[in-house]
């Protein structure tokens, strides 16, 4: 069997049909994940990565962040574990270089919160009341439209 022959991703992806950069970005927030689990550093509050985002070229890779404390103190203290968190990323990956990390504070959390408090605030509707309110709305441009009036109602 020559080399043409080979059996090779079509349209350029992997063969598992994910690109290499979502597979590594998994395997880093593995990695950091895992390490800062190690660091007892009480800045960092209850920390969460969300998710990392990694160039094509390994330029830079940006882990998204969420916790309960304020955001200038939670990048401070990433900021002092870069270099640590960089190592262990250098020692666990199988990567030819390892990109610089980037940390970036996700408001999708405080985006979605804000939205189910909106959600609450506007109040109990179900379909049920949409349906009532759709009926009587109906039956009242009936009433009006009809010459005779509501056939139902004694006079």
């Amino acid at each position: 069997m020559g080399r043409s022959a080979q059996r090779r991703p079509r349209f350029g992806g992997s063969a598992r049909g994910y690109q290499r950069t979502d597979r590594l970005n998994e395997l880093l927030v593995r990695i950091l994940a895992g390490e800062l689990e190690r660091i007892d550093d009480d800045r960092l509050g209850f920390l969460t990565i969300t998710g990392v985002e990694t160039d094509q070229d390994l330029s830079i890779a940006r882990v998204f962040l969420t916790s309960d404390i304020d955001d200038a103190e939670l990048l401070e203290a990433m900021a002092d574990h870069r270099p640590r968190l960089q190592r262990a990323i250098g020692d666990q990956a199988r990567v030819r270089r390892v990109p610089p990390l980037t940390f970036v504070v996700d408001d999708t959390v405080r985006s979605a919160d804000r939205i189910e408090e909106i959600l609450r605030g506007i109040g109990p509707t179900t379909a049920t009341d949409a349906m009532d309110a759709a009926a009587m709305d109906t039956a009242g441009m009936a009433r009006e439209q009809s010459p005779e009036g509501d056939p139902y109602e004694e006079e």
